[in-house]
């Protein structure tokens, strides 16, 4: 009896430790919610952009493929300088560019011979990236990632998307984010204004970055002020603010003036004319601040490897001047989120050029933009691929014009949205009204099953619908 006693207390105590695991194991694996980590990188305010790589040393032309990598020659790169800049600034993150669009790693990339390893420079034995972090994370600073899906010398992007060209793309991503530690931000680039985000599948690459990094925010260059396919909304440098904003955001503009290989360091940018300190704080920083948007400056780094002095002491100055509110709100509620958006296999519509309405495909200087004729109601019918389960979400992109120019006309009013396995039988699973404004529209409904997304418009605005985007997926419910 005593030895059946023992046996149980044995088999207690097993399933008691098998318990706690899984209790363990379950908190251990869920991920953060979204809006944490908009909101934990929003706290840090203000940062910057390094634009280094090959054409500060060739001047190079924007995009230009094939340069002679082996003038990449550092001979003093110093990160620490960088990150002590960063400080005495009141910065809290930067964000380097990994490899832009011509296509050189800063990094031993085994899906390229453009890359540091194949040069003199350290004998091939060096790594920015490494050098970037380690410098960043000694003074607390958070390091980010910039990456372009755009590489002109490996020619990805410039036709057909191929097989190989996305192993490239993802055994890159992966390795930038597998290789050095937690990445508070990917900053994609050369993918929606280049190829869109159906060329190069969005859900292929968000999948990947989510696993790899949950945390990791993701952001890709698409010049629409709403988050279709991204965590935050980027302005790029020329691109305002505006007024009203209250969806997490980030802005970057260059600290100096009529220099620079555009983004890139030149000559002239140690004698160049720089933002004073009065518009970097009182025009950017303070105007950004409540506006739930973070402020970044790009900070070319010269041949040497380091920072120009005179960018170095008007970093000091802001810093002197330059205080984080602490009481700024918290950031208002939002839109339901995508989670997981689902990339379609194709769209129909009753007129205009169905394509446009799933491609992705925008620039501030270029939006594909599926337009109707006048007559009412119209159809749009989108083929997923295969038989997704539990769709729950719709978002809406109204009409853009050049340059990131918000249109009313167009603008979707009544609808309904139904479902379909077969595209014969559809059942209604949402009827809504819009304003008809500029702004993303966002629809979520209960979980069903479908392979075909019908949009049925009732009415828009100006006698016709329009659509820049229509994003389907899997996310917050109502």
């Amino acid at each position: 009896m005593h030895f059946l006693h023992r046996g149980y207390m044995k088999i207690i105590k097993i399933i008691i430790l098998v318990f706690v695991f899984f209790i363990i194991s379950g908190c251990d694996s869920d991920t953060r919610n979204i809006r944490d980590i908009q909101e934990d990188f929003l706290d840090l305010r203000f940062g910057a952009f390094f634009h280094y790589g090959i054409r500060t040393y060739t001047g190079g032309k924007w995009g230009e493929a094939n340069q002679d990598i082996t003038q990449f020659n550092p001979s003093d790169l110093d990160c620490d300088q960088w990150a002590d800049a960063l400080v005495s600034a009141g910065m809290k993150f930067g964000i380097l560019t990994t490899k832009h669009h011509d296509g050189f790693c800063l990094w031993d990339s085994k899906y390229s011979k453009y890359d540091v390893a194949s040069i003199p420079w350290k004998n091939g034995k060096g790594d920015v990236l490494r050098e970037f972090v380690d410098a960043l994370r000694n003074k607390g600073l958070v390091p980010c990632f910039y990456y372009s899906v755009w590489d002109n010398t490996a020619g990805i992007g410039n036709d057909s998307i191929s097989p190989r060209d996305m192993k490239v793309i993802e055994g890159q991503i992966t390795e930038i984010l597998s290789n050095y530690g937690k990445i508070g931000m990917l900053f994609l680039d050369g993918w929606s204004w280049k190829m869109g985000h159906k060329k190069v599948p969005y859900d292929k690459i968000r999948s990947l970055v989510k696993n790899l990094q949950p945390d990791c925010i993701l952001i890709d260059n698409t010049h629409l002020p709403c988050l279709y396919n991204n965590d935050m909304i980027h302005f790029e440098d020329g691109s305002p603010c505006p007024p009203d904003n209250n969806v997490p955001a980030i802005l970057s503009r260059l600290i100096y003036k009529n220099s620079g290989n555009g983004w890139f360091w030149d000559e002239r940018v140690p004698e160049a004319e720089l933002m004073t300190v009065k518009e970097i704080v009182d025009s950017n920083l303070l105007y950004l601040e409540p506006r739930w948007c973070n402020f970044i400056l790009n900070l070319p780094p010269n041949p040497e490897g380091k920072l120009d002095n005179s960018i170095v002491e008007r970093l000091k100055d802001v810093g002197k001047v330059w205080i984080p509110d602490p009481n700024r709100a918290p950031l208002p509620e939002q839109q339901p989120f995508m989670n997981s958006p689902i990339t379609p296999f194709s769209a129909t519509t009753t007129s205009g050029n169905a394509d446009f309405v799933i491609d992705g495909l925008n620039d501030r200087y270029y939006y594909s933009v599926w337009e109707s004729d006048s007559l009412f109601p119209q159809t749009i019918t989108i083929d997923l691929g295969k038989t997704v389960n539990d769709v729950t979400i719709l978002s809406y992109v109204p009409k853009f014009s050049p340059v990131i120019v918000p249109m009313t006309e167009g603008s979707i009013k009544k609808y309904s949205i139904f479902s379909s396995i077969d595209n014969v039988n559809f059942a209604k699973i949402k009827n809504g009204e819009w304003n008809g404004d500029s702004k993303m529209k966002v629809v979520t409904f209960p979980p069903v099953k479908a392979r075909f997304i019908k949009i049925q418009i009732l009415s828009a605005n100006g006698g016709f619908a329009a659509a820049t985007e229509i994003a389907i997926g899997q996310g917050e419910t109502e």
